[in-house]
């Protein structure tokens, strides 16, 4: 059993801008409206690597800044774990159709982009850290492995972690063979130890899932959940937001899964 605290919460996506915005949302009290989201530019970017920033960088550092601005920690001193399928999707469209041609020259740009840990760098050039960071793919799995290993780093290290879990649509063709419903990212702070700022704790049992993944019962909110890697988080944030003590499995093919009860504190 691994028991941490929710300092500080981030979401993006269709209809979800913002934790504030969204919370009313997720504890059932309000209508899900799936408005269109298209993440901002990273103000804290120099501007010639603003202008480099694709829509992945985009989404999941404002994800893991709105978390951490709530927290009110200092994103230069925060160890971060970054988890996604896909990484910069976009990007690597891109690239395959300039390798598609007979020039076949890609752009540093776009090189760079499409490594897996560019949210990573971006983040690190955007705060100004040198805390270690962690950048991990498990297909389908991203949020939940991502869960257990900021749980885990924050046990073992003593120290708080933020995950952050992004994801977005391939362009087509590659949408046709891995269909992502539509781009969604969560953030989560995460100490071992309950602080003046602690919204809630977390005991989480590795590889009790149970078999059968916590639902939205909102049905346009589990079809985003059944249609992004990282929105398997949602019925963990939905919990949060309704503040009561409760039980969400998260299933996982690759082992990674958990029983987490959402405590009140």
């Amino acid at each position: 059993m691994i028991r941490v605290f929710v300092e500080g919460i981030g979401i993006a996506g269709p209809g979800l801008d913002g934790w504030s915005a969204s919370r009313a949302t997720l504890a059932g009290l309000a209508p899900y409206e799936p408005a269109p989201f298209v993440p901002p530019p990273v103000v804290l970017l120099p501007p010639a690597e603003r202008r480099r920033a694709g829509t992945a960088i985009r989404l999941a550092i404002g994800a893991g800044l709105e978390a951490l601005i709530q927290a009110g920690r200092d994103p230069a001193g925060m160890a971060m774990v970054f988890a996604s399928s896909n990484g910069d999707s976009d990007t690597v469209h891109e690239i395959l159709c300039v390798l598609a041609t007979d020039r076949r020259e890609v752009s540093p740009t776009r090189f760079h982009n499409s490594v897996h840990n560019a949210p990573a760098g971006y983040w690190a050039v955007a705060t100004g850290s040198r805390e270690p960071s962690t950048s991990l793919c498990a297909f389908d799995d991203g949020f939940s492995a991502g869960l257990l290993d900021a749980a885990v780093q924050a046990t073992v290290d003593n120290r708080p972690v933020t995950l952050t879990a992004y994801d977005l649509p391939y362009p087509e063709p590659l949408h046709g063979v891995r269909p992502i419903e539509a781009l969604f990212a969560a953030a989560l702070v995460l100490t071992p130890e309950p602080t003046n700022r602690t919204i809630i704790a977390l005991s989480i049992a590795p590889g009790r899932s149970g078999g059968t993944a916590t639902a939205m019962t909102d049905s346009r909110l589990e079809r985003l959940r059944l249609g992004n890697p990282a929105a398997r988080g949602l019925p963990l944030l939905a919990a949060i937001a309704r503040g009561a003590p409760d039980t969400v499995h998260l299933t996982a093919s690759f082992g990674t899964g958990a029983e987490i009860a959402v405590e009140p504190c």
